[in-house]
Formats: structure tokens, C-alpha cells, sequence
């Protein structure tokens, strides 16, 4: 298992558009891909788990990525974030 805490910069927060690419490039992976914000765990590779995590700017989030690919994962995810997740 990794993890690695980030923190959202997306004036708009995860909402539809970045939510998709999250979960897009997510589902790629054969590990398990989740991030806990606020102490409620969340299922990066579910459009709707994440809509519902409800992810604002500036919140901090942490993703946990556990299996056989998890450090690519990982590493996905943060670099996806701190890309600005396509805005």
C-alpha cells in the first residue's frame, strides 16, 4: 500500500469533467485506487463515489493505492491532480 496527500486546486472542485478524467485514468490500474477526504474513504474508479465525496478547492485529500501496480498508480493520480485535472 502507498499513499500520498494532495490538495485540490480546481477553482470548481471535483465536479463532472474532472471527475471523469480522475476516474478514467483510475481504472487503468489493477490496484485498488481510493482517496479519503474528511475520514470517508472513496472509490476513485466510481464517477459517483467521487461526486458524492462532494471535493472542493483547497481540500486536502489523500489517495491510498494498494496491488500490483499501485506506485504507477499513485503516481498517476498525484500528477493528475496537480495538472489541474484538465481545467
Amino acid at each position: 500500500m502507498v499513499s500520498k496527500n494532495i490538495t485540490i486546486k480546481n477553482a470548481s472542485g471535483l465536479h463532472l469533467r474532472p471527475t471523469g478524467m480522475l476516474c478514467s485514468e483510475a481504472i487503468k490500474y489493477q490496484s485498488s485506487v481510493r482517496f479519503v477526504s474528511r475520514g470517508t474513504p472513496t472509490n476513485a474508479k466510481s464517477v459517483l463515489s467521487v461526486l458524492g465525496a462532494c471535493i472542493k478547492c483547497g481540500d486536502e485529500i489523500e489517495f491510498i493505492c494498494e496491488g500490483p501496480d499501485e506506485e504507477q498508480a499513485l503516481k498517476a493520480m498525484i500528477q493528475l491532480v496537480e495538472s489541474g485535472l484538465g481545467e
